[in-house]
């Protein structure tokens, strides 16, 4: 049966020594009925020899071999061929807590209009200590531009949609609405605690390949949102794994690709449905003027100097006042040797102001 079949694609590369814990935890949901589609995107670490040996005899489990293309690519490839009504997404290394789908379906059961629901999340470390409870707010920094009134049309307790649940939970509350114009200043959705009706889906269809290294949940997220409602759950449904060495959002290398992606993202939803954003023109000026900061500042920080010049001093254009962004620009005009220093003490200040 198909009506409540959930399909959950997991692309996975190199992750053979976590990636069974996270299929586990979607073979071990209270609601039974799921296909796992496990997309491995050219490992050479045994992935596949894992999988075969380790899931023999599940006929949940279906293993998809691709030459490495990409995170995106390995997606897409897997919602090819989905099978279910609904469709979950599900990074290598995250956890499932077991009750996740069922209640995210219960809800989705109650808001015919909302064409995904998403969920809050629990940071853990490498070797699974709990680092942070309620970690999203943290993560996705547009949190803090907006109420969940200014959000959100409306919102009800769970214990409305299913008391037994709720009971397990705490009550949390559940909010739908539309959120296309929030979305433009910054991702509020995180990919592996998402659950989409297949209709939904269907309109929005693959992430963009062309979005490499990062920001691809961003685009592919608001695209969802362009289509209509969509509802929070606000209660952690997943264990995020935070801090291991292969993860991109880790790796310094990376930002400057994550920083011009967003801007790239919203330029190109701006392009498409400026006369549907009802975002201030003063907010909009402030996500232009924060865009071309961060890719001005990660450019400086790898010593691009040309573009971290460009992108500082069109963020100035934006928002004229911004004492550290022209800080920043000013240091990207010094001589090289006597920036290269500037920008090796910022990075020891900022670390150390990190802390440990």
């Amino acid at each position: 049966m198909t009506e409540d079949l959930v399909s959950v694609v997991i692309p996975s590369y190199n992750r053979a020594y976590c990636v069974a814990t996270t299929i586990d935890s979607a073979l071990a949901q209270t609601h039974r009925n799921v296909e796992v589609l496990v997309v491995d995107d050219g490992s050479s670490d045994g992935t596949r020899e894992l999988i075969a040996e380790r899931y023999r005899g599940e006929p949940r489990v279906r293993y998809i071999h691709q030459a490495n293309a990409g995170v995106s690519a390995a997606r897409n490839h897997g919602l090819r061929l989905v099978r279910g009504q609904f469709v979950a997404l599900l990074d290598s290394d995250d956890i499932w807590l077991p009750w996740k789908v069922e209640a995210q379906l219960r809800c989705l059961e109650a808001l015919p209009t909302a064409g995904m629901i998403w969920t809050d999340m629990d940071a853990i470390g490498p070797d699974g200590q709990l680092l942070h409870r309620r970690y999203l707010t943290r993560m996705y920094t547009s949190y803090r531009k907006f109420t969940r009134d200014q959000l959100f049309r409306e919102s009800r307790a769970l214990s409305s949609i299913d008391a037994r649940l709720a009971g397990e939970l705490s009550d949390p509350r559940v909010y739908l609405g539309d959120i296309f114009s929030p979305m433009i200043t910054g991702n509020l959705v995180h990919t592996s605690t998402v659950l989409l009706r297949r209709e939904r889906f269907e309109k929005v269809r693959e992430f963009d390949v062309a979005l490499r290294y990062s920001g691809e949940d961003h685009d592919f997220h608001l695209r969802t949102c362009r289509e209509g409602d969509v509802a929070y759950l606000d209660v952690s449904s997943i264990l995020y794994q935070y801090g291991r060495e292969d993860q991109l959002t880790v790796n310094r290398k990376y930002t400057v690709h994550m920083a011009e992606n967003f801007l790239k993202t919203i330029n190109k939803a701006l392009a498409r449905d400026r006369d549907r954003v009802t975002l201030s023109p003063a907010m909009l000026d402030q996500v232009m003027a924060e865009a071309h900061a961060w890719i001005g500042e990660q450019r400086l920080e790898i010593g691009d100097r040309d573009q971290a010049w460009r992108h500082l001093g069109a963020s100035l254009r934006f928002r004229p006042w911004q004492p550290r962004v022209a800080a920043l620009l000013g240091a990207a005009m010094l001589p090289k040797r006597v920036s290269d220093r500037l920008r090796a003490s910022y990075r020891a200040l900022k670390a150390q102001l990190r802390g440990p």
